[in-house]
């Protein structure tokens, strides 16, 4: 009897596992045609009964359900396991262009209900019937079978085209661009390496990833295809202007079949096949960019999306010696990889650090979006009431098309005298520095006397004012002092000027770092390639035009050149080899572009060493 009860009470636990890992689906497909049936179908993964369908208000009904099941039974590892699926399966038609829902279904299953999800399925418009009129063919043989081919393999039944987000944008705004394949009535069995895509001249790319390549129906000029995205990428115009983007090339098997003379039945009843290699091209495109407005704020460092900012500070009471930490966070989406790291303009008395950067990106169709943190840490090292400035950082949004500026709140500090740091400690530390001195002192004088036992005797030498020796004594060193001072003038006047020594010395500079980038090129490290070459850019601008480099910008340098009448051009190749080895440490590169960014980076540092700056 407790047997039996053990046995019924295991039986019941099994049974209410069952009945919680019931999963009840609706599966159709996504897109639909009108006039063309389809199929819905409902399944369940245990035993049940009383399917209760909803209303098919949309679409025409057909047929069904029809009820199928399976079920499997597999040992692993000595263990069982089992499953078990019943299927129900309607035949349904539209009637109407659209976007319907097909509401959930109802099952039971151990006396229980449960219900399956919704479908959403968009219905696309029957293909539009030809309005020529096709003449029969007298051809005959292998003429009749070229022809035939050549039908199916027409550019109206499998093409390529080169779809943007947006044609008209602001400079260093993103468009999503992508290769689209359309077929109808044609197999793709698959593509070859013989694939060429435009190098983008004028932009900043970066590619999507593609995952698996998915189909999917769409109503295009009055014909259903099936479409698949073959290529995706990130644009980010680098200049104003019309910007072109030239064809892109890929080269497709297809497996088309063919109607030859039949030889047997089984040729007349499965047909036979052949493939055949196919060139499309995908045509070009032009991309009208519009230049950023004048009148750009002065914290402005590039920024082009829509942002926001919020901080934080650790604390605004605490004591010398004691670190302040004050963290940004800027969100948004935008080119947010070529964003500058705000400079906090802390008060005199604080010993501050290099911040801290933390990228949290994610690409999507849009562009970049996420958020970038930055942590800055000072230690004050004087008591008193201090007051850290409001953080400002400008961006052109693109959505209001204006500049705006975001601020963060001004902070006051309040730091008081922490331990060990009074003016009593001062005084004993700076009280033992000097003992220590005198002690030396009286060392070496000891040390150049000599012992008195030592048998030794040293008399100092006398100098006899009005003598040659005493004449001499004192006009050598000056002659020599004066002879240096004629013979090194000129250099000792140039080294103190440090804008000419940075002026001088910026093609040796920069010469020296593009000897280390081509390096690092034949090594393939792109990483340390792209952020040596923008060293080697940035170094040579900020000796050559003697800007600071935490205040080198785009914007600065191409307003610096301008005003010393660098021709447009040149200004634009700057700026674009600026954004380019910025921006390739983030996106993938192939070696024909770190080599061409080394000849561009070259040559542009050999142009402007002939411009009188």
């Amino acid at each position: 009897m407790r047997k039996i009860l053990y046995i019924t009470l295991l039986l019941s636990i099994t049974l209410s596992a069952w009945a919680e890992d019931v999963e009840f689906r609706a599966q159709a497909p996504s897109q639909v045609v009108v006039g063309k049936p389809f199929q819905l179908t409902y399944s369940v993964n245990q035993r049940a009964k009383d399917l209760r369908a909803p209303e098919f208000t949309d679409f025409d009904y057909l047929a069904g359900p029809y009820t199928s099941q399976s079920s499997s039974t597999s040992f692993v590892n000595g263990k069982r396991s089992s499953s078990f699926q019943l299927t129900y399966t309607y035949t349904l038609m539209a009637a109407k262009e659209g976007t319907f829902t097909i509401q959930p279904a109802q099952i039971s299953v151990d006396g229980k209900n449960y219900s399956s999800n919704g479908v959403r399925i968009t219905v696309l418009p029957a293909d539009e019937q030809p309005t020529q009129n096709r003449q029969p063919s007298a051809a005959t043989g292998s003429n009749q079978q070229t022809a035939q081919t050549s039908s199916q393999t027409s550019s109206e039944n499998i093409f390529i085209r080169t779809v943007v987000s947006k044609t008209k944008v602001h400079e260093q705004e993103a468009i999503l661009l992508s290769y689209k394949l359309y077929f109808a009535g044609v197999d793709v069995a698959q593509f070859t390496n013989n694939t060429k895509i435009p190098e983008f001249t004028g932009f900043l790319k970066q590619d999507l990833e593609q995952g698996e390549i998915q189909t999917e129906l769409e109503h295009y000029n009055g014909r259903n295809y099936q479409t698949a995205t073959l290529y995706r990428t990130l644009l980010y115009p680098q200049h104003g202007g019309d910007l072109v983007i030239d064809p892109a090339t890929f080269e497709a098997v297809l497996r088309v079949q063919t109607r030859s003379q039949v030889r047997s039945i089984f040729d007349d009843f499965f047909g036979s096949y052949t493939n055949v290699t196919k060139v499309l091209k995908a045509p070009g495109v032009t991309i009208h960019v519009s230049s950023l407005p004048s009148g750009k704020p002065a914290g402005f460092s590039g920024g082009v999306g829509r942002f926001t900012m919020a901080s934080a500070i650790s604390g605004t009471e605490l004591k010398t010696n004691e670190a302040v930490t004050i963290k940004i966070d800027i969100k948004g989406t935008g080119n947010m990889k070529l964003l500058k790291t705000p400079a906090i303009d802390w008060p005199e008395g604080f010993e501050a650090y290099d911040p801290k950067v933390t990228n949290n990106f994610k690409t999507t169709t849009s562009g970049v979006s996420g958020s970038k943190e930055i942590e800055y840490l000072a230690i004050p090292r004087a008591s008193g009431d201090y007051v850290i400035p409001a953080i400002s950082y400008s961006y052109f949004d693109t959505q209001d098309n204006q500049y705006k500026t975001l601020t963060t709140p001004e902070y006051t500090l309040h730091v008081t005298k922490g331990a060990g740091n009074d003016e009593a400690t001062q005084a004993i530390v700076q009280n033992f520095v000097n003992k220590e001195d005198v002690q030396q002192f009286g060392s070496d004088i000891r040390y150049i006397h000599s012992s008195e036992h030592s048998g030794i005797s040293y008399q100092p030498a006398k100098l006899v004012f009005g003598s040659l020796t005493y004449w001499l004594y004192y006009l050598i060193p000056l002659l020599i002092a004066i002879v240096l001072l004629v013979v090194f003038r000129k250099q000792i006047k140039e080294n103190a000027d440090l804008t000419r020594v940075r002026y001088k010395r910026a093609n040796k500079v920069a010469q020296k770092r593009l000897k280390a980038a081509k390096k690092l090129l034949a090594e393939g490290n792109k990483a340390a390639f792209y952020e040596e070459i923008e060293r080697a850019a940035v170094s040579y601008l900020s000796d050559r035009l003697s800007i600071p480099t935490a205040d080198l910008s785009k914007e600065t340098i191409a307003d610096i050149l301008q005003t010393k009448g660098v021709r447009e051009e040149l200004i634009k190749e700057v700026k674009d080899v600026l954004s380019t080895a910025e921006f390739a440490r983030y996106a993938p590169s192939a070696d024909s572009q770190m080599q061409t960014l080394y000849d561009r980076t070259s040559e542009l540092i050999n142009q402007l060493e002939n411009q009188k700056l």
